[in-house]
């Protein structure tokens, strides 16, 4: 086994920090670094990256290229990731000569639809019932009746799958075959869909010392696999359904040895039971509202962690909703779903989203990525809404996705 640094003592404000990836989450770290005194370096081969452009240093390379990731190292007292498809080896080569958080083994479970199941479920957490279809071959050898247990399900690719990306759904035995096929006979998961009555995500902090800090408990709403909105506290979970979602995430954050930000997704199906559908090794979209509506934000939260700080304050001082911003507001013809690109955009109208009416909802706090491109589908921002009651902030965020043309139903 290679070795790894740990962090023996606190790392104090004037430091470097190193952020693998340049897009919006590590573009909120470096503005929670800098306002706390540290210097960021951001890998990433982007030139125009979000973080990029705001980092102290930004090293223009691939996430593999061992002279960038060397000098990352040689310059950062820390070093983490902002996305979970980083090349764990990266992080491993990292962790050799500094200190890097989430570790790289960490970051590898939750790359793997499969590993990720298998790991959750030692954990005492259940999940839904799934098949692990590895090869070709592995599909062949289950019968129609193997198949049947889990079905009517959805095939999801083992790898690289996100926001709906990778994923078919599949009511038979014979059209679970053909969507593997289409996805290209890569390692996959068929996973039984469940009644499901809501979707809710659990917050985690953890430090080196094995320190926890929790947040409320998020609800969510995805329009075509991508989350468009988020209200926390979440309106529908009861104070034991609260309990037991934050105590399996903890469970998990707990058997990994992580440290740093963990995000893991629950479904609450209609029985009122919970099942893990996944987790994200970093800072998550459902927790942006942790920006304006608590003591400390999950990116402040990720900073302490991987510096040996003490954890902040999760306390969420004001009730709150998070819209997400996509980029087809920018387009007059987008249909304006605000959640998945139209079929084409060639004859679409740019337009300018009517920011000045966002700016006067006084509830609204809005938050821009620095994309260059808007394009239908792309994450180019969200808005957090607070409020003194989750009435109000529920009701500036309909209000807002009128004036943006984004649609709730």
């Amino acid at each position: 086994m290679s070795q790894v640094t740990t962090l023996s003592s606190p790392i104090a404000p004037g430091a470097w920090l190193g952020m693998i990836g340049g897009g919006q989450l590590g573009r909120m770290f470096c503005f929670a670094a800098q306002a706390m005194g540290y210097r960021v370096a951001v890998l990433d081969p982007d030139p125009t990256s979000p973080a990029g452009s705001v980092a102290d240093k930004h090293l223009r390379a691939a996430y593999t290229d061992e002279a960038a990731l060397t000098e990352l190292a040689r310059l950062s007292a820390a070093v983490s990731t902002e996305f979970e498809n980083v090349p764990a080896a990266s992080l491993d080569f990292l962790a050799r000569t500094t200190f890097v958080s989430p570790a790289g083994r960490c970051v590898a479970i939750a790359q793997d639809r499969i590993a990720e199941k298998r790991f959750i479920s030692s954990c005492g957490v259940p999940v839904a019932p799934y098949l692990a279809i590895e090869s070709a071959e592995a599909l062949a050898a289950l019968t129609d009746s193997e198949l049947n247990a889990v079905l009517p399900g959805i095939l999801k690719t083992a790898r690289l799958g996100y926001d709906g990306k990778g994923q078919v759904r599949v009511a038979t035995a014979d059209a679970a075959r053909e969507a593997y096929a289409a996805l290209g006979a890569v390692p996959c998961v068929l996973e039984k869909r469940l009644p499901l009555k809501f979707e809710v995500s659990a917050l985690i902090a953890r430090g080196a010392n094995g320190a926890t800090a929790v947040y409320a408990l998020a609800q969510n709403t995805h329009q075509n696999g991508v989350l468009s909105l988020t209200v926390v506290p979440a309106p529908d979970a009861t104070p034991a359904l609260v309990g037991e979602a934050q105590q399996a995430a903890t469970r998990i954050a707990e058997a990994l040895g992580y440290v740093g930000v963990l995000c893991v997704e629950f479904f609450v199906l209609e029985d009122g039971s919970l099942v893990a559908n996944e987790m994200a090794p970093r800072p998550h979209n459902s927790g942006h509202y942790t920006v304006d509506a608590c003591a400390a934000s999950q990116f402040e939260q990720q900073v302490r962690a991987m510096t040996g700080m003490p954890l902040g304050d999760t306390r969420q001082h004001s009730p709150a909703v998070m819209l997400n911003i996509l980029g087809d507001v920018w387009f007059a013809g987008s249909g304006s779903t605000g959640s998945a690109p139209p079929a084409s955009v060639g004859d679409m109208t740019p337009v300018t989203p009517p920011w000045h009416e966002v700016a006067a909802i006084a509830a609204a706090r809005l938050h821009l990525y620095g994309k260059e491109e808007a394009r239908p589908g792309r994450k180019m921002g969200h808005i957090n809404f607070t409020a003194a009651t989750l009435d109000e902030a529920c009701t500036a965020a309909r209000e807002c996705a009128r004036l943006l043309r984004i649609s709730l139903d």
